[in-house]
Parts: C-alpha cells; structure tokens; sequence
C-alpha cells in the first residue's frame, strides 16, 4: 500500500481507502458482522482512512466505524460529513450552534474526541458563496474538535468556490471514467493550492464493475432503486447521472481496460490513482470479497499514455452529452 498527504494536512493516508454509505444504509441488504469483518481486514491490509457520514444509516456507519477502530485513533483516520441530516439549502443549519451540534453528535457515535477531517456534505451553492460556515468551522478547528476540515461538492462549479478559501484542506468529488470534467480546471487548481482531492463514486454506483445487465434489478431501499432518476438527491451520485440502461452499454464499450489488470473494477480504480491530483479513492464495500479485490487496484499495470488518451477520447464523444445533472 502506498500512502499519498491529503494536500497541505499532516495527513498521509492510503492511496485506496474506503466509503461507509454501503455498510451503513440505502444499498440494500447489510450485515453488521460481516462489516465490521470487512473494515478489521481493509485495516489489516494497511488501510488507515476511512470516508462516513451522519445521515450514512442515521450515524449508524459512524458507530460501526467506532467499534472497528477502537484504541486506534491516532493511527486510523476518518472523514465524516453534516449537512444533509436537516434542509441542506437552509443557512440556519450552518450556523455555529448547528455545525456544532452536528460535530458533537458524530464525535460521539465516532467515539472520538476529534474528527480527522470534517467535511461539509454537498450543501446549496449559495452556503458555499456566502462563505459564513468556513469561519463557524475555522472556530471548531481552534477548538480542537476538527483537525482540518474540507467539502463534498457535487459539481466543479462549487469546488471552484471552495478554492477561494484558503483553509479548505479538501474537496470530495465525483470522479471515474465516467466523469472526468474534474480533470479541466478543478484538478489543476487544487493541486496548485494544495488541496486534497477524494474521489468519490469511482466505480459509477457499480457499473465499471462490467457485471450488470440492463434488465437488473435493485432491492427497494437500494439508492440504484429509487434515486436512479434523482428523485431523492442528486441524480449524479447514482451511476455517476448516466441513464441505467445507456451506462451499462457504455460499460460494455471499456471491458478493454481489464486486459492485464484483473478485472474492470480494479482496472477502473486504478485509471483515477494515475492522476497524482488524487488524495485518495474511496469505494464502497459490503463484504471482505469486494474489500479484497477493491485492494488489487493498487498493483495492476499502469496505464500507457496511449490508453490515457484513448479513454479521454471515449469520455468527450460517447459520455460527457449523457451525463444528467449539473456536474
């Protein structure tokens, strides 16, 4: 395992690390045990970060992470989010009292008596051109309650607003195959200011996995169910905003990228670690099997300069006029 700094924090952190939303709700069935099972061996493997949330199961993967890394603090980092437990566009849910009580909140279902990094969880743009939370933040921060703190922005647009405050040590940002906009400006930018970038959705909701069918089927309380078509939240946290259907035909058209590399997941994985603007990538998981093989995308071949382009070709032509939603 390699470990890259996230931008100009103290830091290092496994260039493959792990998302909690999957282990703690919305993609369907979970099993508590084999969770837990699933993080004691990502950390045996040399993961040390971890991405949650507080509405990731209602805090209930912050308390799984709190067991897992119990009497491990200062070796296992973690990122948690707010913003999204109440109305996200509301700025009375930014305010000191509010940010702090969400804080709190998660300290104590992390079991922690400070959060790693804390990041703002994909909140209106305009919180984020008014700029008034970073100073309730850059408070918790002298407090000691938040070590750095960062945000989770769904389009460039907004990481471009955070990069205009000069104490966001991080932006989470959708990245894959799938959605290389971020490679335009935002990358650029970020790694010029040393900011940390964590890609998010990097395997586009499952579907650079290569393994769906058009006709599949997700369980009703699965995001892939019900926020397909952004009903719930934003359409581009699920298949990165590509159609079902139009995704999995677009799949079919990268199976290339496995030859040599294992299989399209960890081909797909390591495409984003060839881009030194990444922190870190955090995909999700269930089981040990997906830990396991999400951790082979450290070893496989590295990308010619001739596939480089290739997949920036096939991103601009085929993908980019598909993408649904402001990204």
């Amino acid at each position: 395992m390699e470990y890259r700094q996230i931008g100009k924090t103290d830091l290092k952190v496994s260039e493959l690390s792990f998302g909690t939303w999957a282990i703690g709700g919305s993609w369907g069935k979970t099993n508590d045990q084999e969770s837990l099972k699933a993080l004691d061996y990502a950390m045996a493997q040399g993961v040390n970060f971890f991405d949650t949330a507080d509405v990731y199961g209602d805090g209930h993967s912050e308390e799984l992470l709190a067991k897992a890394t119990k009497g491990r603090h200062d070796e296992i980092h973690i990122a948690t989010k707010f913003g999204r437990a109440d109305d996200f566009a509301d700025p009375k849910n930014y305010t000191m009292e509010s940010v702090a009580k969400y804080c709190e909140d998660s300290l104590k279902r992390l079991g922690r008596e400070q959060i790693d990094l804390f990041q703002i969880h994909c909140p209106a743009t305009d919180i984020l051109r008014d700029g008034q939370v970073f100073d309730v933040l850059d408070r918790l921060k002298e407090q000691g309650k938040i070590r750095y703190y960062g945000v989770s922005v769904e389009t460039v647009e907004e990481g471009l607003i955070c990069l205009e405050n000069p104490n966001v040590s991080s932006l989470q940002v959708i990245f894959n195959l799938f959605r290389q906009k971020p490679l335009e400006e935002l990358f650029p930018k970020a790694k010029e200011q040393g900011v940390g970038i964590l890609a998010r959705v990097p395997l586009a909701s499952g579907l650079l996995t290569g393994k769906f069918k058009a006709d599949a089927e997700f369980e009703q309380d699965d995001h892939r169910n019900f926020n397909r078509n952004g009903d719930a939240f934003n359409v581009g946290e699920t298949f990165a905003g590509l159609e079902f259907t139009k995704g999995v035909e677009l799949a079919e058209n990268l199976k290339w990228i496995a030859e040599n590399r294992g299989n399209m997941s960890q081909a797909a994985l390591k495409w984003i670690l060839e881009h030194d603007a990444i922190s870190t990538v955090i995909p999700g998981f269930k089981t040990i099997a997906q830990v396991e093989d999400n951790l082979k995308a450290v070893e496989a071949a590295p990308y010619s300069s001739e596939e480089m382009d290739k997949l920036a070709k096939f991103y601009k032509e085929q993908v980019a006029s598909e993408i649904r939603g402001a990204y």
